[in-house]
C-alpha cells in the first residue's frame, strides 16, 4: 500500500526535524510526505527547506497564516496539502503532528493491520508523552534510554488520536473528508462507524508527543466542551448527561453550567447532514446505555 502522510506545522523549529528523521528512517518507505507550514514566523520554513532538498520523498508546501481557530484551523491546513496531490495515487492518507516521533516500524506495522483486514478503515498507534512535561520545561534528551514516557491519557486507548490520524482511503472517502470544526478527531471516528469501518489502535505500538498542548487549554475546557458537544450533533438531553458526566469525574460544580451555557449558545450551522446527526446520537445512547 502507497500512504501519503500530511503535516500541517506552524512554529515548529523545535520539534519538525526530529518528526521528519523519524519517517525518513522507516522500515517501510512507500510513502510521500507533504509538510504545510501554516505561515510559520520562526525558522521552521528554512529547516524543512533544508531538509527537502536532500529527501525526494517529502515537499513543503508553503501557506500564508490562517486565522486562528481550535481544531479548524489544523484541519484546513490539513485540505491544503491534500488538494495538491491525486488521491488516486494512494491507498492510506494519515494526518500527523509535527511534533511527533515515530519508531522506525510505526508505518510498517500500520500497513500491515490495514493489509490484513480489509475492514480496517482507520489505525494508530498509541501517544505517550514524558512525565515531566507538565512539570518544567526541559529540553528532550532524545539519546537517553532511560527516558520515561507515560501514556497521554485525555481519551481512550482505543482512540485514534488527532496527532497520529490514519485512514483507509476508501473510508475517509465515505466520511466525506474531515470536518473544519472543534472536535474533528472524534467526528472522524464516528462517521468511519457509520459506514462499517472498523478503528483500530496497536497498543504495543507507540508515539512520542513532544509537545501536547491539551493541558494549555484546561482553563477554558468547560466551554470548548459544550462547543464540542454542539459540533458533533448532540441533542440537550444527551448534551445534559454528558456534562454532567464530565463535571462528576472532575469534581467541578461550575463545569457543568460553564459547558451548557456554552451548548446553548452556539448558533452556528453544524458540519453535519442529518444523517450523520442521528447516527451519532444513536451511538452515544448506545454507548451511554451499555456501560455499567
Amino acid at each position: 500500500m502507497k500512504f501519503l502522510l500530511i503535516i500541517p506545522t506552524h512554529n515548529e523549529e523545535k520539534n519538525i526535524l526530529f518528526c521528519l528523521e523519524s519517517l525518513k528512517n522507516q522500515t517501510f518507505q512507500d510513502f510521500k510526505c507533504i509538510i504545510v507550514n501554516d505561515g510559520s514566523t520562526d525558522k521552521t520554513q528554512e529547516i524543512v527547506g533544508r531538509f527537502v532538498e536532500n529527501n525526494l520523498q517529502f515537499e513543503i508546501f508553503n501557506l500564508k497564516e490562517s486565522e486562528y481557530s481550535p481544531g479548524a484551523k489544523v484541519v484546513r491546513t490539513f485540505n491544503k496539502g491534500l488538494e495538491s496531490v491525486n488521491l488516486k495515487d494512494f491507498d492510506i492518507v494519515c494526518k500527523f503532528d509535527a511534533d511527533i516521533i515515530f519508531p522506525e516500524n510505526y508505518l510498517k506495522k500500520i500497513n500491515e493491520v490495514y493489509e490484513k483486514n480489509p475492514k480496517a478503515g482507520m489505525v494508530s498507534g498509541i501517544v505517550k508523552i514524558k512525565k515531566s512535561i507538565f512539570e518544567k520545561n526541559l529540553a528532550f534528551d532524545f539519546k537517553d534510554e532511560k527516558s520515561q514516557w507515560t501514556f497521554e491519557n485525555i481519551s481512550s486507548k482505543n482512540h485514534v488520536r488527532g496527532p497520529i490520524k490514519s485512514y483507509r482511503k476508501e473510508c475517509f472517502q465515505d466520511m466525506n473528508g474531515l470536518r473544519p470544526v472543534l472536535g474533528w478527531d472524534n467526528i472522524d471516528v464516528m462517521l468511519a462507524k457509520k459506514h462499517g469501518w472498523e478503528v483500530l489502535t496497536i497498543k504495543g505500538l507507540w508515539v512520542k508527543h513532544l509537545r501536547p498542548t491539551a493541558y494549555k487549554y484546561k482553563n477554558q475546557k468547560a466551554e470548548k466542551l459544550g462547543e464540542y458537544f454542539y459540533n458533533i450533533g448532540l441533542s440537550f438531553p444527551l448534551t445534559l448527561i454528558s456534562s454532567g458526566k464530565s463535571s462528576l469525574k472532575n469534581k467541578s460544580f461550575s463545569e457543568f453550567f460553564i459547558t451548557l451555557k456554552s451548548f446553548l449558545k452556539q448558533n452556528h450551522p453544524r458540519s453535519l447532514s442529518k444523517d450523520e446527526i442521528q447516527f451519532i446520537r444513536n451511538l452515544r445512547w448506545k454507548e451511554m446505555l451499555n456501560k455499567k
